[in-house]
């Protein structure tokens, strides 16, 4: 019990239950249930503690040297760098989100090889990504089996150590929600908890898979923590029993902004905002219903591209887009799939190459129109090369459109090309 009441000491609402127990006064099974949940998670993390120490528990990709990167990305930290001389990094554009100041451009992790080369491929890029200004890194435990993440550690790892960098330059992403064979610890899931085989947002689950990601990462927080694709559990269950589900998510992710393990929390999504199945307002009331004004649903990923605008154009609560919606609510929307997984990197329609001035192939052209959309903070791509970066750098040396400009391009495009579903 030492343990807990260790534990007990830093969380005001368990050292409550601690001294009923210590006086005699009887405990409600509700109060009974948080304290076995704190020692079994206080047991679990002793457990993990033990296996790194042992180096057991890896599995393969790069490995995490040295102790776990305090701190999280903070405006001062990057408005130091922007504006160091000797960085170089002038030219790259940033927005202020959530307090933050974050590149227009972030790289993703989400394709490739579950292999060594593909490993040492993604650190390489991230180092010199992050030394060339982009400072939003997108990732997930089951990207390629957990060796995303060890590879955006190692990447991040070397930038601080070989290039003069800091943790709290760099915002970290990262998701759970899937199943990952070899990162599930027995006892955070009951059989009803897993949809289709291979997802669960359960709050066991999901403390166990942030501990998971801060390990593989090296990090003791992650700047923004999302829930994968959690419009999955509505194929096989009524729309409160989802709800129900997403406020114990959002509890335990609150839980866990509280104890430090991550900063913000959000949804990342493929299909759930294009085709209406999430409700923006409705998942941000249910985090105000937890934490008031002041709660950390804070960051939404979905898809947006050339051929994928919905979020633009599918109109939800009063006839505005989740763009739109997200705005009003206080919520940053990061973009996926800006070159939809390569398909938009090449084979564009001519008629469109006079209106994205300054770009030099189809690739640019389509992280240029991600990145001018209105309402998007960030265009992610995938970077697995240098020479992939270098090209998308080059994007940062033209402004982004005006919104005018980009308007007389989705006209045209609704002219040329149909929207890919």
């Amino acid at each position: 019990m030492s343990n807990a009441m260790s534990e007990g000491a830093r969380h005001p609402g368990l050292q409550a239950i601690l001294n009923k127990l210590h006086r005699g006064v009887a405990v409600s099974d509700a109060e009974l249930w948080q304290l076995q949940r704190q020692i079994a998670d206080l047991e679990h993390r002793a457990r993990s503690h033990r296996r790194d120490a042992a180096g057991s528990d890896h599995g393969p990709g790069p490995a995490t040297v040295g102790p776990t990167l305090p701190g999280h990305a903070t405006c001062e930290a990057i408005e130091r760098r922007v504006a160091d001389p000797d960085r170089g990094i002038a030219a790259m554009r940033y927005t202020l989100e959530q307090g933050t100041l974050i590149s227009r451009i972030g790289i993703g992790t989400y394709r490739g090889a579950a292999d060594d080369q593909t490993d040492a491929a993604y650190t390489e890029t991230i180092h010199a990504a992050l030394r060339a200004g982009i400072n939003v890194i997108d990732t997930s435990l089951n990207y390629r089996g957990q060796r995303s993440e060890r590879a955006a550690g190692a990447g991040l790892r070397r930038f601080i150590e070989d290039s003069d960098g800091r943790r709290d330059e760099v915002l970290v992403c990262t998701k759970g929600g899937y199943l990952v064979p070899e990162a599930i610890t027995p006892g955070t899931l009951a059989p009803d908890d897993v949809v289709d085989g291979d997802h669960a947002i359960a709050p066991a689950f999901l403390a166990d898979q942030i501990d998971r990601s801060c390990r593989n990462l090296g990090l003791e927080t992650l700047d923004v923590y999302y829930l994968h694709n959690p419009e999955v559990q509505l194929k096989v269950m009524a729309r409160r029993a989802f709800m129900d589900r997403m406020r114990a998510a959002f509890e335990r992710l609150e839980r866990a902004v509280s104890d430090g393990a991550i900063r913000y929390y959000g949804t990342s999504t493929w299909s759930g905002y294009r085709d209406g199945s999430l409700s923006l307002p409705e998942l941000a009331t249910v985090a105000h219903q937890l934490a008031g004004d002041h709660h950390h649903f804070r960051f939404v990923q979905l898809p947006c591209n050339f051929g994928m605008q919905e979020a633009l154009t599918h109109r939800g609560a009063g006839g505005r887009s989740v763009l739109e919606l997200a705005r009003e609510l206080g919520i940053t929307v990061i973009a996926s799939a800006s070159l939809l997984q390569g398909r938009l990197a090449q084979d564009l329609p001519e008629e469109i190459v006079p209106m994205l001035p300054g770009m030099d192939t189809d690739a640019q052209r389509a992280l240029q129109f991600t990145r001018s959309t209105p309402g998007i903070a960030v265009a992610l791509v995938g970077m697995t090369s240098t020479a992939h970066l270098a090209e998308n750098l080059a994007v940062t040396r033209a402004p982004p459109l005006t919104p005018a400009q980009h308007r007389r391009l989705r006209a045209a495009l609704s002219r040329i090309i149909s929207p890919k579903r």
